[in-house]
């Protein structure tokens, strides 16, 4: 085989090979600065945190501002949160205009004690934030003995009122930068179409400290960090864990029903394992300052096995519908409430034929998933859809809703002779019904279900107050925490049913879709070396910030694949944007970009 000429040529040979990247850092456009300077004014974290240090005695260091800005900088263009990422993003890769934004004065970058004074300036400023917000400060760089640590990690948890109201700023902080990006979709109108679909879940934020020593009696670092246990999983992640709600899509006849943006809608990093109910409320309650819809609201067993007034009844209050699931020893039949049947977290008729109310009885989760291919299990549950009790009104905005007996009404779904006896039916006079008609057909009482009483019911017939309450009187009120202990499995949609595969599943899978993006590449949440800052109060600043970015990431790209239009424009170059906001002195560069 000949040899191309070019092959043969060493000159030619040398300038083909591939050439190393040049070690001299990138010089970042000032118009991405400008973005995320304007996201930190705008989210308005900085009001809190002057609150917080204003009056504190030592050097101020940069300012906040720059040091935030610096980091959501380090996230974009080097997915990662490290302070000593961001000192070189601020130092190295800054135009003089965007330093000038920033408040960061000139430095010598070829002189070395001059670039160690700058990163102690940058690491001394987040120090203060942190230990402003932190409930009591302990020596983050060695590990305390076992007691000393569960002391401070119980900081975290009592009800001192300093301690409380530290805790709730810093939340508020994390809550203001998780939610930047949501509100800058929601002023563009790109959540327009979403009806208020969320889902919530718990994912683990690996710490990268070693957990307590039982031999050395020694505490960990993350002194607030524990065991986070994924379903199905044996082994756990020491660490926190994160409660993320999702703006998510149901599908109807197999489509979604909305597009829009799937972003994360809050932000709660707690100890491992710990108040999966109170975080998802708090995340769901900020949602409601912004005017935002509610829809359906998906959660795993997780959540089901809350306390309902530690997430069902809080939830339904604000207005959601819940579609939940169920453990393997839950399903089934899970109580009684006036008589009815909880049948899978729906009130269903006290004469619910038992081959149906026990279809899901012992059923593990490989059969629940598996259950398109059992047919049989898919006609007993749909058997149980005629004797459900039927929703005749609300909620209101307690979250109370009036229920009714099958048989009863000017439809009714089941015959019952129960309650033809205590509710004689008018006679209507003979009728005559075309066969051929499937809807006149359906609606004869011929053909729906009948409702069995036992032999010794008919031959000996009850009074009226020996039966339960549901039979006595048709419709039945429930309100928020009427079912005590059951009230927790309570659904708003026949578990396994159609309806409810509609909005389970999709919502679940964008929950999931969600976690996987917050721990893929770009963004990687289950890296803990991404995250160097040690203490509860550093790493809730730092996973905010990601989380902002992550969220910057979805709208960026749903814009481009969508190709959606943003109506705000940034302003061209030399002329002050009217909407931005007060900046540096316009002397040295024109006002950072607002779009």
């Amino acid at each position: 085989m000949t040899l191309p000429q070019s092959w043969r040529d060493p000159l030619k040979i040398r300038a083909c090979r591939p050439k190393p990247a040049t070690d001299a850092p990138a010089t970042l456009a000032d118009s991405k600065v400008g973005q995320l300077l304007h996201l930190v004014r705008a989210s308005g974290s900085l009001d809190l945190v002057e609150q917080e240090l204003a009056g504190r005695p030592g050097p101020s260091g940069l300012p906040v501002e720059a040091v935030l800005t610096g980091l959501l900088l380090a996230l974009h263009y080097h997915d990662s949160a490290q302070l000593a990422v961001a000192c070189r993003v601020l130092l190295d890769e800054l135009t003089d205009t965007a330093r000038t934004w920033l408040g960061i004065e000139a430095v010598d970058r070829t002189d070395l004690h001059q670039r160690i004074a700058f990163a102690k300036r940058v690491y001394r400023t987040f120090d203060r934030l942190t230990t402003a917000l932190d409930p009591e400060r302990v020596d983050r760089r060695s590990r305390l003995p076992r007691d000393q640590a569960d002391t401070h990690a119980a900081t975290w948890e009592d009800t001192n009122p300093e301690h409380l109201r530290r805790r709730a700023v810093l939340q508020q902080i994390s809550d203001a930068f998780v939610l930047a990006p949501v509100r800058h979709a929601l002023d563009r109108g790109w959540l327009k179409g979403w009806p208020g679909d969320v889902g919530v879940d718990m994912t683990g934020v690996p710490a990268w400290h070693h957990p307590p020593s039982d031999r050395r009696d020694l505490g960990s670092i993350e002194t607030t960090a524990g065991w986070h246990f994924s379903a199905g999983d044996t082994e756990g992640v020491f660490g926190h864990s994160l409660t993320l709600p999702v703006a998510a899509s149901r599908r109807s006849n197999g489509r979604r029903i909305s597009r829009h943006p799937q972003l994360a809608l809050g932000a709660v990093l707690d100890t491992g394992g710990k108040r999966p109910g109170p975080n998802a409320v708090h995340a769901l309650q900020q949602l409601q300052h912004l005017g935002l819809p509610t829809g359906v609201l998906a959660a795993d067993r997780a959540y089901t096995d809350q306390k309902s007034e530690h997430f069902q009844t809080h939830a339904r209050k604000l207005g959601y519908q819940l579609a939940l699931d169920y453990k393997q020893e839950h399903r089934g039949i899970q109580g009684t409430h006036h008589g009815a049947l909880l049948i899978d977290g729906t009130l269903a008729c006290p004469l619910t034929p038992k081959p149906a109310a026990t279809a899901t009885t012992g059923l593990d989760d490989k059969q629940i998933r598996e259950i398109d291919t059992d047919e049989e299990l898919k006609k007993r549950i749909a058997a149980r859809e005629p004797f459900h009790l039927k929703h005749k009104q609300g909620p209101d905005h307690t979250g109370t809703i009036r229920l009714q007996c099958p048989a009863a009404g000017t439809s009714p779904s089941i015959t019952c002779p129960r309650f033809n006896r205590l509710h004689p039916p008018a006679r209507p006079a003979p009728t005559v019904v075309d066969l051929t008609d499937r809807r006149a057909v359906a609606a004869h009482s011929a053909a729906k279900p009948a409702a069995q009483i036992t032999q010794a019911e008919r031959l000996h017939p009850p009074t009226a107050k020996e039966l339960p309450r549901i039979c006595q009187q048709p419709t039945i009120t429930i309100r928020p925490g009427d079912l005590g202990k059951l009230d927790k499995f309570r659904q708003d949609r026949p578990y396994l049913s159609d309806a409810w595969h509609d909005v389970f599943k999709p919502i679940r899978a964008n929950n999931e879709g969600l976690n996987g993006r917050g721990k893929g590449h770009k963004v990687d949440l289950a890296e803990p070396k991404r995250r160097l800052a040690h203490g509860r109060a550093a790493q809730t600043i730092l996973v905010a910030l990601t989380i902002c970015t992550l969220n910057l990431q979805i709208l960026h790209d749903w814009k481009h694949t969508t190709g959606t239009a943003d109506p705000i424009l940034a302003a061209e170059d030399g002329e002050p944007s009217a909407s931005a906001p007060a900046g540096r002195p316009a002397a040295t560069g024109r006002p950072p970009p607002t779009g």
